[in-house]
């Protein structure tokens, strides 16, 4: 690329304009779901004892009748091609990272050399996709290509242009999961049945128990011109070299800041788009580094998040095109601002068959001066669930870790912009000091009697624990924010569920650990006169708040409220017994820590085969991942910045030996030296450049012989990136020093700043 054509795409790039958004006459909530098979859809196309059957299964887990399956394939096409719908396809999340679809037309021979339309409900419920090419981590064969895709019918059908979506899982064709969905599904039941067992030590109307997620995606946009003259940029997401502008976020003048016309535009699009397929956005805003933003939707079942997240990212690239963009959605696209995240945020809600509104069970419940004891129970429940996420989160801390950890996460994790590689929680003041007043005190002092089955825990203030009274602590991977968990560390190219089936497998298991004990403790207590029927205190009360206090003192290792930055944290989460692992291969070896394993096997999400196969796919994938950016570096060091460094030496050879042409010796000297000190140190830096190529190569050649994946990914960790480093120290250097009009690649200054 000529200088010239780096400047005119640049000069392009600033002469763009908002694209005209053609924006719906009516209201969003006219429009909300347009293109999804929802509740009124699925109860105006199908019978009405169909829909039935199809909404106990979707809202109670009822087992899926295969006999209504022909009635609703029969609706779902009525109503599909009445929307112009031509194909339908099974769309399923493998391994990697994105989704997957197979599109078949709405057609068959009609015996009388015709077409006619037909969708079945076998072809709705199951298919057959090739499964060879797809990672899997060993549990297939090259040669055996056999895989179904199963319909998930809690996750509502949609069009995307002119076909027809079916949500489903994917699995081999000995029934192990090839995708995030099926042990996601898993692990929802798991919490689930785990949560109500637990809920109903407080409510005896328990119906079912749902997990809630709300992400918030974070991404770059960039001129698509510029995009393109980047080629580490179109290979890899990320740029591999560039020394940062002079003034990037410094200012903090981009955070919160007016949306530029043209990305308000693109926002403008995505949010009709996506409220069309039912995906609640809510929110939208600049970010902290410049060209950075954050799309917020409201919270929805985990399940329907992660589809719809997954379904935005896409919807997300599509619409960036239209507006001249490329969305960026790399963790660490430009090295020295903030990199991007996806926060999920997490909470349980409790559904009580004689209470309308589900019960958040991470938020405290309200106060009743006139029924003191349910106050109790209240606080109580609140407390329980707080604390089992605890236990949760330290027992699996390097699980949960590693659920987020990846290539290019990496890059974003630990820097002071996200939070620390070490997983610790947040609480805030007020819920510390309660749980330390648990710990503490004795019961004599901490709950007081009040009457017949009447008991009050002496912490008033608890009920009124609002968001408001919670601080924020942006340096914690999973902080307590008044009503739920905000898990930070996941970055913002991933699959949510990665994350989600690691937290709500390990919640699962807490609960039911601490149901086993609370129950056992009941009988022990049941006993004792002192706990009797009237005297106040009951065995139930009396055995959780014992259990409770058992796992405070337990889990207390993993409540940090201070710099998650700091040095000194590294070395006092190392003598709490925390994972303090850094190196991204290494940390993936959790999945297999024999109490990960027992985990994930006690709650059914995960086997170990399956687990195994994960991380065969963790290591691959790290590996594919450094070794492309190797190889794009390598090409752009030699084919880039090389000859640019070395023609515009040669322009300051011929500026020395002109000087010399046209002044005296001494004096051509003195007015050479600037000019000689570039020529040599530019010598010097692109004969450390070839070096370090040359080393790369050879790193890379002697980490492919390693035949074990997991050592290779640890060879790449350790000898290849490093050489990367390097190298992009030398480039960035010369950036600086040669001449402007001559540099080929588009710099930090002009990638960050185009509207």
């Amino acid at each position: 690329m000529s200088s010239n054509l780096r400047f005119r795409v640049v000069e392009e790039a600033f002469k763009k304009k908002a694209v005209e958004v053609s924006v719906p006459s009516e209201r969003p909530s006219a429009y909300f779901g347009k293109y999804v098979f929802n509740r009124p859809k699925m109860y105006k196309y199908l019978p009405k004892d169909v829909y039935d059957k199809l909404i106990d299964v979707i809202d109670n887990g009822a087992r899926l009748d295969r006999s209504i399956a022909d009635a609703v394939a029969a609706g779902m096409k009525q109503w599909a091609l009445e929307m112009g719908v031509t194909h339908y396809t099974h769309w399923f999340q493998p391994l990697t990272e994105g989704t997957a679809e197979k599109h078949d037309a709405f057609v068959e021979h009609d015996g009388n050399g015709g077409m006619i339309e037909k969708f079945s409900g076998k072809l709705l419920v199951q298919q057959e996709p090739d499964a060879s090419s797809f990672p899997n981590g060993g549990i297939r064969n090259t040669f055996e290509a056999r895989g179904y895709s199963a319909w998930d019918p809690t996750s509502p059908v949609f069009i995307i242009d002119d076909t027809l979506c079916i949500p489903t899982i994917f699995i081999s064709y000995t029934g192990e999961a090839l995708d995030y969905k099926a042990p996601l599904l898993r692990s929802l039941h798991a919490v689930g049945k785990a949560a109500k067992e637990v809920c109903q030590y407080f409510y005896d109307d328990v119906t079912k128990v749902q997990v809630n997620l709300g992400w918030e995606q974070e991404y770059f946009l960039v001129d698509e011109g510029l995009y393109f003259a980047r080629p580490d940029l179109l290979m890899t997401g990320r740029t591999l070299m560039g020394h940062e502008s002079a003034k990037n976020q410094q200012m903090d003048d981009h955070y919160f800041g007016t949306i530029p016309d043209r990305v308000q535009a693109f926002m403008k699009d995505l949010e009709i788009q996506a409220l069309e397929l039912a995906i609640p956005c809510k929110t939208r805003h600049n970010e902290v580094a410049p060209n950075q933003f954050e799309l917020a939707p409201i919270f929805e079942e985990c399940n329907l998040a992660v589809d719809h997240n997954m379904l935005l990212m896409s919807l997300m690239k599509k619409v960036a095109r239209k507006h001249g963009f490329r969305v960026l959605l790399h963790e660490k696209p430009f090295d020295g601002i903030n990199g991007s995240g996806k926060h999920n945020n997490w909470s349980l809600s409790a559904e009580r068959s004689q209470n309308k509104d589900s019960v958040l069970l991470h938020a405290p419940g309200k106060t009743d001066a006139s029924h003191p004891e349910l106050t109790a129970n209240e606080t109580l429940r609140f407390v329980t669930f707080i604390v089992e996420t605890l236990m949760a989160v330290y027992r699996h801390n390097g699980l949960l870790k590693a659920s987020i950890m990846s290539a290019t996460n990496a890059h974003r994790l630990g820097g002071n912009e996200a939070p620390p590689a070490i997983i610790s929680s947040f609480l805030g003041k007020q819920l510390t000091e309660l749980l330390d007043r648990i710990e503490q005190s004795d019961q004599s002092e901490l709950f007081a009697l009040k009457g017949k089955q009447g008991m009050e825990i002496d912490i008033p203030q608890i009920p009124d624990l609002i968001i408001d009274n919670t601080d924020r602590n942006r340096t914690s991977p999973f902080a307590f924010t008044g009503n739920r968990f905000e898990f930070r560390a996941p970055g913002s190219s991933v699959n949510c569920a990665s994350a989600m089936i690691a937290l709500n497998a390990a919640m699962a298991e807490a609960l039911n650990s601490f149901k086993e004990r609370v129950d056992d403790k009941i009988k022990e207590f049941a006993t004792r006169p002192e706990y009797s029927e009237g005297k106040g205190h009951t065995a139930k009360f009396h055995a959780i708040v014992e259990v409770l206090r058992e796992d405070i003192k337990t889990c207390k290792p993993i409540r940090f409220d201070g710099n998650g930055y700091s040095e000194e944290w590294v070395a006092e989460a190392t003598r709490r017994g925390l994972d303090v692992e850094k190196s991204c291969p290494v940390i993936f070896e959790r999945y297999l820590d024999e109490s990960s394993v027992k985990m994930f096997e006690s709650t059914k999400v995960m086997n170990r085969k399956e687990l195994e196969a994960r991380n065969e796919v963790k290591w691959e994938t790290y590996v594919k991942i450094v070794q492309i950016e190797a190889r794009v570096m390598g090409d752009l060091s030699m084919n880039h910045i090389i000859p640019v460094s070395t023609h515009y030496q040669s322009k300051l050879i011929k500026n020395v030996q002109g000087m010399k042409e046209v002044f005296a010796r001494e004096r051509a000297e003195r007015l050479s030296t600037r000019n000689l000190k570039l020529i040599e140190e530019i010598a010097e830096r692109t004969e450390r450049i070839e070096r370090l190529v040359d080393e790369l190569t050879n790193a890379r050649r002697v980490a492919n012989r390693i035949v074990n994946i997991q050592q290779r990914a640890i060879a790449y960790h350790d000898t290849v990136c490093p050489k990367m480093d390097a190298i992009r120290d030398e480039i960035d250097h010369l950036e600086l020093i040669v001449e402007d009009g001559l540099w080929t690649l588009p710099k930090y200054r002009e990638l960050l700043f185009i509207r």
